[in-house]
């Protein structure tokens, strides 16, 4: 049995996907089902005698335990976590309190748990910690990728929150002896992401014919990683990874935010053209920058790809055009995640970006 922190949201339900798909473990998952998490995500599975869901919150340690001593889970996979760098500026607080202190609650009740066993088998259980690559600041044009010893130099509350939580993980480990891994990830892309999210956000948007939406200049760089890559990395660790370590989960695949908008428009031109002739590309609108908004991130996987064989399987093409499928596929999924809630956000963050962009 294994604990899936976070299983609704976008990573969480791809790793479930993949895992009931290919591994027979079953497993248990605990979501609070904010606006992010969608329990249709993992639908196909409610009747699935291995998977076990639980609606509840990371910060409540009574529920955590219940689990804990009700499942005898040997494995945790963390992803529970804010997430969106735009509302943590909004509103930082819910990031402290999942982000931190949530993370606080989960490793206090594993270390409660793990002392009804006997240390000698405390070998036979671990939790992985999943992290950003945005704990690492901003590089510039000219700096190598991030390892997995950059120091830390969060730029925005969501990033501050992770590279928090990561400060836990380690000081659990040293201090408590806890069997904890912690992996950052880059940015991660593909099915059942929220389409607030940049590349989510610009399918969805040409589809209804909105504007697209770019901060400043559009030359900020992300290395992409597809969703499943991801999963499988965070599956490598959690067989091979070595407990106390990090290991970075990179997509080696650097593009510019304008030049992945760009594609995706171009791909949509050529499946589901627009009836007026005109490309998708006319859609695209420069808003005002966001505060604090990193120019480059990019991360160095050398060692999961040395140490455990892993390496990304999707291009950016490969990726990109599998995730502009599902979205196509799955216009239904789309409505009914844009609800009145999401509408909303969309206005209070783009609105007045978008009044004062240029003609």
């Amino acid at each position: 049995m294994i604990l899936v922190t976070g299983g609704c949201g976008f990573i969480g339900s791809n790793f479930i996907h993949y895992w009931l798909t290919h591994e027979n473990q079953p497993l248990v998952n605990i979501d609070k089902l904010t606006y992010a998490g969608n329990p249709l995500n993992l639908q196909k599975f409610n009747s699935d005698p291995r998977y076990h869901f639980i609606r509840g919150d990371i910060c409540d340690r009574s529920l955590l335990l219940e689990i804990f001593h009700t499942y005898k889970p040997n494995a945790i996979i963390h992803f529970a976590a804010e997430s969106h760098v735009d509302r943590s500026i909004y509103g930082p607080q819910d990031f402290i309190q999942t982000n931190i202190l949530g993370t606080f609650q989960l490793l206090e009740s594993f270390r409660e748990y793990l002392n009804t066993v006997p240390r000698s088998n405390w070998s036979q259980y671990r939790m992985i910690h999943i992290s950003t690559d945005e704990v690492f600041g901003s590089l510039t044009p000219e700096e190598p990728p991030f390892t997995e010893i950059n120091r830390y130099a969060p730029n925005s509350p969501y990033a501050a929150s992770k590279a928090s939580s990561d400060h836990l993980v380690r000081a659990y480990h040293h201090t408590y002896q806890l069997p904890l891994i912690t992996t950052n990830c880059s940015n991660n892309y593909g099915p059942y992401q929220f389409p607030e999210k940049f590349i989510p956000l610009v399918i969805c948007n040409a589809l209804e014919g909105q504007p697209i939406p770019i901060y400043g200049d559009g030359l900020q760089i992300r290395d992409w990683l597809y969703v499943e890559d991801h999963v499988r990395g965070l599956i490598a660790v959690l067989k091979g990874g070595t407990i106390g370590e990090t290991y970075n989960i990179g997509g080696r695949s650097e593009k510019t935010n304008r030049s992945v908008a760009e594609l995706i428009c171009e791909r949509l031109d050529h499946k589901c053209p627009l009836p007026n002739g005109q490309s998708y590309k006319s859609l695209i609108t420069f808003v005002a920058d966001r505060p604090g908004h990193d120019r480059r991130y990019a991360i160095d996987c050398q060692k999961i790809e040395k140490e455990l064989g892993w390496k990304p399987r999707e291009n950016f093409l490969s990726g990109i055009e599998k995730t502009i499928d599902w979205y196509l596929n799955h216009k239904v999924w789309i409505e009914q995640v844009k609800n009145q809630s999401y509408r909303n956000w969309i206005k209070q963050n783009y609105e007045k970006r978008l009044a004062s962009c240029p003609e």
